[in-house]
């Protein structure tokens, strides 16, 4: 084993208080928030149980890493309400909206300008 990979090994969590596995040789039974997300479940308050890590040459801290949750102990995703539907869709309606001529689009308005292309570029627009 390299020595980085062997920095990255410690299974007891002496090292570094969790149980710790390099990348992809996390075992069996644990999974990352997005990873229990693909299978419909959430950590549901368990607390941290192992993490991944390797080396980054550029990050700060030199390492990356991601926290891990047992399945076993992980719940199902709440299923959204009509309240939360509705909230969703008016949050996607305000990003649709131009906020200077109040037009709704069928794509979300850049973040860059805040406005739509035509209020941005007046003069390229009457130009065309």
């Amino acid at each position: 084993m390299s020595s980085l990979l062997g920095a990255c090994y410690d299974p007891t969590g002496a090292r570094y208080g969790v149980p710790t596995y390099p990348w992809r040789f996390a075992p069996v039974g644990y999974a990352t928030r997005r990873q229990l997300r693909a299978r419909g479940l959430r950590p549901g308050g368990q607390p941290v149980a192992a993490q991944v890590m390797r080396y980054h040459r550029g990050r700060k801290s030199g390492a990356q890493v991601a926290y891990l949750y047992r399945v076993d102990r992980a719940k199902p995703v709440r299923p959204m309400t009509s309240r939360k539907w509705g909230a969703l869709a008016l949050a996607m309606l305000a990003r649709r909206t131009c906020p200077q001529c109040r037009i709704t689009y069928s794509y979300c308005i850049p973040t860059s300008l805040g406005m739509c292309v035509p209020c941005a570029y007046p003069d390229e627009q009457r130009a065309v």
